[in-house]
């Protein structure tokens, strides 16, 4: 969330922007809204076929190297001497680069990416210039310099079309004739990018794909192997369907078109917190994408666990699934690496590493490389993690209705990578269960981090962690049959005849058998089924075997599911007069939400407390609740009759849109005739919420 030509160091939490300070500025031009396009552009572009990888080595694996940002967001004693963001400079890049050179790139690390600031105005072309007074030399030379050590040179741009290079539209457009910076905008002039400190760029043009190429072709020939394209929505806040000048989709496909033709393999990534509903364009047109919020704190360290590491174990699950070759889910700069500096216990740090590293994200550092501290190092450069990393399969959580979480990553091999973390904030035990993880019979399992090997264990790996600790391990079972158990049975949906069940792959199996009670009731060729021919309000107790050939696996853990009454499942809105309201909750108009309103405000002293939940038996329930999140995903507590208290994780949109209502689910318990459900979150706002099904 960062621009270029003006520094901006920001932070936005709950929805609110804290600090913004310029570091340095150019003068921003103005032109009247009548501008006239040239004759150049009177025809309408042509729709343009999605462009292919040219390099599919770019991004084959998650990237590694080192960001300067972090370090340029600091306020630590010493680093930003000059004010906020002077950090960056030609001496203090060459100085990280040559300290990765040394440290780590004997392990991989090998991208030196330059991030906000470089830049100072235009050239005659409107295409980007250094700022000759932190890089007098220029950014090819920085670039030839990163390269002479066998590393890799990244740089930073913002979507759309700079105030200071547009001047009054005359600014002629490079290898374009009669094309000119008022040929690319709208006669509004429109605003863009994640700042409004663009002019929106408009792509009906054919003039604006050959800015888009000017500038690529320009990074190309400086050497350039990365670039990191921010404030792009929708996301960075922005883009809600309502909202059509920060819907940068156009953008980003000219953009991967212009560096697939730019002659150079290019990383091209994308910031920050993307909206996941275009989670497809994203895939087609970048190398990756920033999920959330920047983790940097902007305070006197660089992060802080609360400021926001902690938020990506709850920002990620939406995503998990749109990794892979090519295009990878980014969690932002991974700094673990100088303890003081850092802001945070060895136990965090840990942490930090651990959930980058089996969720494929990118592992980029943003600590000062010359003062990485020996603990630093030691989660920087174990190799058995980095390969975890490099193998390129994002874990998932078995669950998150509680602090304590289990994430796991099934590998080809048989054996299953296993994260434990305890996200409170005072110790905690924590337990992955073989069962829900697949795996039958004895194991060795291997605790990655303290580098020791266990044999013979069953049942499950279990741990005392201190607040916002963890363990990492990989089990391999003795016995790896074929086809495995499946694993991470879930039910999604449930009516009065009917379960809809999901699970993980089963490793070897082409079909899978599914169960209520014991008895057969379905098969599937995939991972999902829906059970039919259910009795209404009963228990049922559904398990999944894998199936290959003449072979079937051991039965999954089961999962325990009450079908709903007779009537069908019931709905209870959040806005009802029985409900409950305390601190400043409230209703609020959504014209998609049912009853057209839902409950806003939820957080810290205000909550919900929807009444007279009403089951006939007591036992487990898929309640589904609907709610409108246009932030990053935020999280609540459910207290059922005060007693029992589950977290729900509501998926955000990233885009500001908070009228288009989501669905999310979890079993809870409930007793017997009429329960209470609060919805509450001591710590922070939470989602709006609109109804409450059961």
């Amino acid at each position: 969330m960062r621009r270029t030509t003006v520094l901006n160091l920001r932070r936005r939490t709950a929805g609110v922007l804290l600090a913004t300070v310029a570091l340095v500025s150019t003068a921003a031009a103005t032109a009247p809204a009548d501008a006239v396009q040239s004759s150049a552009v009177q025809a309408a572009a042509q729709a343009e076929k999605p462009v292919p990888a040219k390099y599919p080595q770019v991004a084959a694996k998650p990237y590694m190297g080192w960001s300067s940002w972090s370090l340029q967001s600091t306020n630590y004693p010493g680093v930003n001497p000059d004010g906020p963001g002077s950090f960056i400079s030609e001496k203090n890049i060459l100085t990280q680069a040559h300290a990765l050179a040394t440290k780590l790139k004997p392990y991989g690390y090998e991208y030196i990416n330059v991030d906000a600031g470089w830049q100072l105005g235009g050239d005659e072309y409107g295409r980007p210039v250094a700022n000759a007074q932190r890089f007098p030399r220029g950014m090819k030379a920085v670039g030839d310099d990163i390269h002479k050590l066998g590393l890799k040179f990244g740089i930073y741009t913002v979507v759309g079309l700079g105030f200071d290079v547009y001047r009054d539209g005359n600014t002629p457009i490079y290898n374009a004739p009669g094309c000119f910076t008022r040929d690319i905008v709208y006669p509004d002039l429109r605003t863009t990018n994640g700042w409004d400190q663009a002019y929106k760029i408009n792509y009906a043009s054919p003039c604006a794909q050959k800015y888009a190429d000017s500038i690529a072709n320009l990074f190309a020939s400086w050497g350039v192997d990365f670039i990191k394209m921010d404030g792009v929505g929708p996301g960075s806040w922005k883009g809600a369907p309502d909202d059509p000048n920060h819907n940068n989709t156009e953008d980003i496909e000219a953009w991967w078109r212009a560096v697939q033709n730019a002659g150079r393999p290019m990383m091209y990534t994308l910031s920050w917190s993307l909206s996941h509903r275009y989670a497809d364009v994203w895939k087609q047109n970048s190398n990756g994408w920033r999920i959330d919020t920047d983790v940097e704190c902007y305070c006197d360290t660089i992060v802080r666990w609360d400021s926001s590491v902690k938020a990506r174990w709850w920002d990620l699950p939406q995503w998990i699934d749109d990794a892979g070759p090519g295009h990878w889910n980014n969690l932002d700069a991974i700094n673990v690496g100088v303890g003081e500096m850092d802001g945070l216990s060895d136990a965090e740090r840990q942490s930090y590493m651990t959930f980058w590293a089996i969720n494929a994200a990118p592992l980029f550092v943003g600590d000062d490389m010359t003062k990485l501290d020996a603990y630093g190092l030691k989660l920087l450069t174990n190799r058995e993690v980095i390969a975890i990393n490099q193998s390129g399969n994002p874990a998932r959580p078995l669950n998150q209705d509680q602090l304590q979480q289990t994430w796991y990553a099934k590998n080809a091999d048989g054996s299953v990578t296993v994260a434990l973390f305890n996200l409170a904030d005072t110790p905690a035990a924590v337990t992955g269960n073989f069962d829900q993880l697949g795996l039958t019979g004895k194991a060795t399992v291997r605790d990655i981090w303290a580098n020791q090997n266990t044999r013979n264990v069953s049942g499950q790996v279990s741990a005392t962690l201190p607040g916002h600790g963890s363990k990492l391990y990989k089990i391999t079972p003795v016995k790896k049959g074929s086809p495995s158990k499946p694993a991470d049975v879930t039910a999604t949906d449930v009516s009065r005849t009917t379960v809809s069940l999901n699970w993980r792959p089963s490793t070897g199996a082409s079909s899978y058998k599914v169960y209520a009670n014991g008895k057969q009731v379905a098969t599937s060729s995939t991972t999902s089924a829906v059970v039919t021919g259910l009795l209404p309000q009963t228990q049922y107790a559904f398990t999944v075997k894998g199936v290959s050939g003449g072979r079937t696996s051991d039965a999954s853990a089961p999962v325990t599911m009450f079908t709903a009454k007779p009537g069908g499942p019931v709905r209870y809105e959040a806005e009802a007069s029985t409900s409950t309201l305390t601190g400043n909750a409230g209703i609020s108009g959504c014209t998609l939400c049912s009853g057209s309103a839902k409950i806003g405000n939820i957080g810290y002293d205000a909550s919900v407390t929807l009444h007279d939940i009403t089951v006939p038996t007591t036992g487990t329930y898929l309640v589904k609740i609907a709610y409108t999140d246009g932030d990053t995903s935020r999280q609540s507590m459910l207290t059922v009759n005060d007693t029992d208290s589950y977290w729900v994780n509501y998926h955000g949109l990233g885009d500001n849109d908070w009228g288009t209502p989501q669905v999310t689910y979890l079993p809870m318990k409930l007793a017997a005739g009429a329960n209470s459900i609060k919805v509450s979150n001591p710590n922070g706002y939470i989602a709006d919420i609109d109804w409450i099904t059961v």
